[in-house]
């Protein structure tokens, strides 16, 4: 199979993940529902690792691979999965999704900060139409009755969607170190795997230091069943995606990954009933802005 079809494949597999992890959240806590999350991603990579990868450069690698890959887990996986569960219980994942394709708004300022790399009249241009997706996405206010009301405040507005703006953002911190752990251990998939197994190992002290706050919170049989096959889809999606980052060029993998988007609004009104997920023309047209400034960052 072509890295584009993996790359679609992938794409696919975290727009159904979100639209079913949208469902689980709304009957667990984030810590626990981002740990579960965590531990099946960890268990499911770990055994495709073994399967499919020569594991003696893990023994060879340098301690500063294991660091690169841990911080890049830290930021993507502990910390970024924890806002986008957050995001999705707070405003649904219709609305998450495309506020996480701002992604390289974030990524464009870190690299022109860290790297010196500044953007180009067309790249400021992409980063625009982004940005109005972002706020045409987060404008809309909806009453309890899910009727449309007069716009909201800046103010208000950066209240709903900081949780998805703040997953985005450290989810473009992360391919800074992933560049540096592969440098002394070339394999995307350990890389990976490293930085999911030690997110989890970190959430699970977490949530012993937190007992308090989940312990005696029953949660549903359906928000069990919802959660564990969210987590096995996007521990697929991850695996998928590194596969196609190894076959296809990054801009390719990137654009078409962008199908999650479109695909959970289809999806997550579906799965979550369309009183929770209301898909509006607004709504409608910020995603098409996010994706379309998001794709001509990709392909300047």
């Amino acid at each position: 199979m072509s890295g584009a079809l993996w790359a679609l494949a992938a794409g696919a597999g975290f727009g159904l993940f979100q639209s079913l992890n949208r469902q689980a959240v709304r009957g667990m806590d984030v810590y626990v529902a981002t740990f579960v999350q965590l531990a099946v991603s960890a268990l499911i990579l770990g055994v495709i690792s073994i399967l499919t990868e020569d594991l003696r450069p893990l023994f060879t690698a340098p301690l500063s691979a294991y660091f690169y890959f841990v911080a890049a887990g830290f930021f993507h996986f502990l910390i970024g999965w924890t806002f986008l569960n957050a995001s999705q219980k707070k405003i649904g994942a219709a609305r998450t999704s495309p506020l996480i394709g701002t992604n390289p708004v974030f990524a464009a300022i870190l690299a022109a900060v860290t790297l010196r790399e500044f953007p180009t009249l067309l790249e400021l241009a992409g980063i625009g139409i982004i940005v109005v997706g972002a706020y045409l996405v987060s404008s809309e206010d909806l009453d309890s009755d899910n009727q449309n009301r007069k716009p909201r405040s800046l103010a208000v507005i950066l209240q709903t969607s900081w949780l998805g703006l703040s997953a985005a953002f450290f989810w473009a911190i992360s391919p800074i170190f992933i560049r540096l752990g592969l440098k002394d251990l070339p394999s995307p998939l350990l890389g990976v795997t490293l930085g999911v197994t030690a997110s989890a190992i970190a959430y699970a002290i977490i949530l012993l230091w937190q007992r308090g706050r989940w312990m005696g919170v029953p949660i549903t049989n359906e928000s069990w069943v919802y959660k564990l096959i969210a987590g096995v889809l996007v521990g697929l999606s991850t695996w998928m995606r590194w596969v196609a980052l190894d076959l296809a060029p990054v801009a390719v993998v990137l654009a078409l990954s962008m199908i999650s988007a479109p695909l959970v609004i289809v999806f997550s009104p579906l799965i979550s009933g369309k009183h929770l997920e209301r898909v509006t023309t607004v709504l409608l047209i910020g995603t098409g802005l996010i994706l379309a400034g998001a794709l001509l960052l990709v392909f300047v």
